[in-house]
């Protein structure tokens, strides 16, 4: 989820209301937006196994939470593309050297050249798009990736595989209303079809629970510190609690029928 950076209080914006939901979360100071948590970041990452040997493209990267723990393993080189330019100038702070940088563009357009990438990977960015918005950036992410070249995406699940329709329907209209962005999570199933309609291969792919807004969750997300700001900060601008309230009782109504999912694919070889 891009974000900017700002901490003006929420409570003083004419348009909190119609905020879309991590742009609230961001400025009572929330750090780690993305549905698994970072536990389901560093499997994705694991489970991508960067090294120094990658060439690496980040879509979204937002407040850079995950660039940091990327460029931890020192991959050969480390491009973000994100849409926000606030965002932009907050990840261009973490980077320090010339093979690192953040430009702005589109995920479904990067503007970056064929095969320039081993690993790409992007969080909690497909599931606000349509099926047709998120099968062209998982063509563009096909597109950049060498032969052989990871793709790791997470995101949200719809669960079970077969989810009834009118149950569906159910869960998109009332996390589309709680976080005021078009919300359109998919299957298992669903995912990997996307994927797989874009040349992919499908290697792995693991669920946890969508605990975004839990107090345990919190905790283990942000650290003690955070997480006791993000509390105070929340009690002390009500429009912005209610609002975070909204989304949490969302989540734990549909639990049921919500994870997060992360899954990684493979570009066959030539």
């Amino acid at each position: 989820m891009s974000t900017s950076s700002t901490t003006a209080s929420p409570d003083t914006d004419p348009a909190l209301r119609n905020l879309p939901g991590h742009w609230v979360l961001a400025r009572m100071g929330k750090r780690v937006l993305r549905p698994g948590g970072r536990e389901l970041t560093s499997q994705l990452l694991a489970t991508l196994n960067i090294s120094s040997a990658d060439d690496v493209v980040e879509m979204a990267p937002g407040l850079g939470a995950t660039a940091r723990l990327t460029l931890a393993r020192n991959p050969a080189s480390y491009t973000a593309v994100e849409r926000d330019s606030s965002a932009t100038a907050t990840v261009q702070k973490l980077l320090s050297q010339p093979h690192q940088r953040c430009i702005i563009g589109q995920a479904q357009n990067t503007g970056l050249p064929d095969s320039s990438a081993s690993i790409v990977y992007g969080e909690a960015m497909l599931t606000m798009h349509s099926v047709a918005q998120k099968t062209a950036i998982v063509r563009e992410a096909f597109r950049l990736l060498r032969p052989g070249g990871r793709y790791g995406i997470h995101e949200i699940a719809l669960t079970p595989g077969n989810i009834g329709e009118p149950e569906k329907q159910a869960v998109l209209r009332d996390l589309s209303d709680a976080i005021r962005v078009g919300v359109r999570p998919q299957t298992i199933s669903e995912w990997e079809e996307i994927l797989a309609a874009a040349g992919f291969k499908t290697t792995s792919y693991q669920l946890r629970p969508l605990h975004l807004l839990e107090p345990r969750r919190l905790f283990q997300d942000e650290g003690v510190w955070r997480t006791l700001k993000f509390f105070c900060n929340t009690m002390t601008h009500p429009a912005a609690r209610q609002r975070i309230l909204k989304m949490r009782a969302a989540f734990r109504q549909h639990a049921g029928h919500l994870s997060a999912i992360m899954v990684v694919a493979r570009k066959p070889e030539a």
